[in-house]
């Protein structure tokens, strides 16, 4: 990615001292930074191979309709997925969009929104055979349509590359390299569907190109996307960061009244508090929470937090919301501008990946989200069940305690994965569902476990993505000299 040429625009303010008008400079972002945070999610060696695991009653693992191949309880190959040259990935509440290098997005999962972006209706239920099933399996069948990764339509061929895709719980959305953002589905709220873009559009069934009328300064372009349960995140080349979705929890950062919703229901910008002008370098979201890196070198956090998702207070408030952005309480050692690869969250907790490959993990302990024993966290980090002096919650950020080194790491609503350097695939927390990959047990998994099988034993796995209750994997081929490496490491 070429860095976008630096330009001035100005704004006026004015000195109640001078009873002047003085002039703003306001220059871009240098976009090569932020495009390292869009790389990260798309794969420049071998193509993907893709595994998905978990449980799939809604479609959601993508192996085809029978009904046997509803609950995939250890990492699998996705054959359908094959022959395509795969370079990125990502898991939304229930279904999932992969990125090919011929600019060509595939979908599947649950199609009741339209999120898939294609029809899934017309010839359904009609069993696929060209992956060798056959079509006269029980009932339960899934629709095939649904199941089976098929080309989204519709998309613009003159964009250039798309280079992020991202999906939620009942949207999908894709950034081009020009700038254009194309989103299809809609957003639910706590009484059902809320709509999809203002007024106009209640569920969008086809990619649909978003309006940058929004942008405050017109020579911006959007440069990074983000997305979390039912709402989207959008940065632009001006560091200005826009939310666009479901408000309730607080996830767009700022308070909106139920009955002006719909005319809220468009991108608008995120206002943090502050003496400076704040440039926002990256962004990323849990399901109902987010996080925004600045160039003036501070993590802001918002949105639901009663577990401390959002790692800004030490005291919780039951149902605590934050409406304006807040600082990340992170070790004194945490440069975040510097230090900060990656930010993976779920429905009540976070995971920070610094550049060193430690991760820092915070939030709710219940289901063991957040990876950490009860002896590995410190007390004065420790949220304690009034009741039964369990702990509960971590709402300070704290290091998994690991000499392993981590290269991605992700996120399902309770439950995440993350990579190493040597290409193993770890996960931890609810395994009810199997999202987990490790095997039929479904036990929850309270620290980093190692994921290994006959389908991944000569794999680098080294992308990672979490639904509901499923996950994704991609990697590629070990060579021949890592294959002996890895296995005198099993031995």
């Amino acid at each position: 990615m070429v860095a976008i040429k630096r330009s001035a625009s100005f704004s006026s303010s004015e000195n109640f001292l001078t009873k002047k008008k003085t002039k703003t400079i306001v220059t871009p972002i240098n976009e090569n930074e932020t495009s390292y945070y869009r790389s990260i999610n798309l794969s420049e060696q071998n193509p993907l191979k893709v595994y998905t695991f978990g449980t799939g009653s809604m479609c959601e693992l993508g192996y085809g309709p029978l009904a046997k191949n509803k609950e995939i309880k250890r990492p699998r190959l996705n054959v359908y997925l094959e022959n395509l040259k795969i370079k990125s990935l990502v898991a939304g509440g229930m279904h999932s969009l992969v990125l090919t290098s011929d600019n060509e997005v595939y979908s599947w999962g649950t199609n009741d929104m339209g999120v898939l972006g294609r029809d899934t209706v017309t010839n359904a239920n009609m069993a696929l055979k060209d992956a060798g099933e056959e079509s006269d399996d029980d009932d339960g069948d899934l629709n095939d349509l649904e199941s089976t990764p098929a080309k989204v339509e519709n998309l613009p061929k003159i964009n250039g590359e798309i280079i992020q895709i991202c999906a939620t719980d009942n949207a999908s959305v894709i950034l081009y390299e020009n700038g254009d953002v194309y989103a299809w589905g809609t957003f639910r709220n706590n009484e059902g569907v809320l709509g999809f873009y203002k007024n106009e559009i209640k569920i969008q069934t086809k990619p649909w190109k978003l309006p940058l009328t929004f942008l405050k300064n017109k020579q911006a372009k959007i440069v990074q996307i983000a997305s979390g349960k039912d709402h989207i995140l959008l940065l632009d080349s001006f560091g200005v960061l826009y939310a666009w979705g479901t408000y309730q929890q607080g996830q767009l950062a700022r308070k909106i009244m139920d009955h002006h919703a719909l005319a809220n229901l468009h991108p608008q910008p995120i206002i943090f508090k502050s003496r400076s002008k704040v440039q926002v370098k990256a962004v990323f979201s849990g399901e109902n929470h987010a996080f925004a890196v600045t160039h003036s070198n501070i993590l802001f956090a918002w949105g639901l937090n009663q577990f401390g998702q959002c790692g800004t207070d030490k005291d919780l408030e039951d149902g605590g919301l934050i409406y304006t952005p807040k600082k990340v309480l992170l070790p004194s050692e945490v440069n975040p501008a510097a230090d900060i690869k990656l930010i993976a969250a779920g429905e009540h907790h976070s995971l920070i990946l610094l550049n060193n490959g430690k991760i820092l993990s915070f939030g709710r302990r219940d289901m063991f989200e957040i990876g950490l024993a009860s002896d590995q966290v410190p007390k004065e980090n420790a949220y304690l069940d009034p009741s039964s002096k369990k702990i509960r919650s971590v709402p300070v950020p704290t290091f998994l305690p690991t000499d392993v080194v981590f290269t991605s790491v992700a996120a399902g609503s309770h439950h995440s994965l993350a990579t190493t350097d040597k290409g193993y695939l770890y996960t931890w927390g609810f395994g009810e569902t199997y999202a987990l990959g490790l095997g039929p047990a479904g036990e929850d998994v309270e620290t980093p476990a190692k994921v290994m099988n006959t389908a991944i034993k000569e794999m680098k796995i080294t992308f990672v993505s979490g639904g509901g209750q499923f996950s994704i994997a991609g990697g590629y081929d070990l060579t021949e000299e890592e294959i002996e490496i890895r296995e005198e490491e099993e031995e």
